[in-house]
């Protein structure tokens, strides 16, 4: 079954942007993954297209209007998993990620302004989503960052099977650092640098080792917070 992907947006001509090059690209072609950029503009009845009005009760900024966004919304056949990506959602994880990527549908709300009525998230039950503690200009960047996320979890994207499984956060840890040839190199600051030679040992279990105590001093240094919730 083919992993589809509904994106409702102001935007639509912002998908699928950078998912339509290298490995997603590759599989958008194949059919492994889908998508419906939906205008919700569209969805207006005055000739201005008019999708937001000013907040109540005051403030800066405009606000979504619930009846413009319910209406793209239901147009859509198939809408899954509702997901409006939002700073104060919960935060993108890779776990939440493998649990999306698993899921057959996915419909994400793009919010511009200072974001959508709230009414429409509680009548259709949206759950917010954020990835990351800082605000866009609008819902679309995010939207793409969570679909490049999912899609290369897809059966069939990567090529290697096994390497999402030695990625950083895969594990509870951040990944290892990587090597190649040439194994001596100088930078051109004039230092040389060498790749480690437990690497280039051929002892497997010893290259292990060593990744395993690299992943767990780096989470230590910089997330530690990670290692408080294993």
């Amino acid at each position: 079954m083919t992993w589809h992907i509904n994106i409702l947006t102001l935007f639509p001509e912002m998908f699928p942007g950078s998912l339509g090059q290298s490995l997603s690209g590759r599989a958008l072609e194949k059919d492994l993954w889908s998508y419906s950029a939906v205008n919700i503009r569209d969805f207006t009845a005055d000739k201005h297209k008019t999708v937001d009005d000013t907040p109540c009760g005051g403030g800066a900024g405009m606000v979504m209007r619930a009846d413009i966004i319910e209406k793209s919304l239901l147009s859509v056949k198939t809408p899954g998993r509702k997901i409006y990506l939002s700073p104060r959602g919960k935060p993108l994880t890779q776990s939440l990620v493998k649990e999306l990527a698993a899921t057959p549908a996915l419909t994400l709300l793009c919010g511009r302004y200072e974001g959508v009525d709230q009414r429409v998230l509680d009548a259709h039950e949206f759950e917010e989503i954020s990835i990351g503690d800082y605000v866009l200009s609008g819902g679309e960047p995010a939207a793409l960052i969570l679909m490049d996320a999912c899609i290369r979890l897809l059966p069939g994207v990567m090529g290697n099977e096994d390497t999402p499984l030695e990625e950083s956060f895969s594990s509870g840890l951040l990944e290892y650092p990587h090597y190649t040839r040439p194994v001596s190199w100088t930078a051109a600051n004039g230092q040389t640098y060498d790749v480690p030679a437990i690497l280039t040992s051929g002892d497997h279990a010893k290259v292990a080792k060593w990744r395993q105590e690299q992943s767990e001093s780096l989470t230590r240094k910089r997330r530690p917070e990670l290692l408080k919730s294993k």
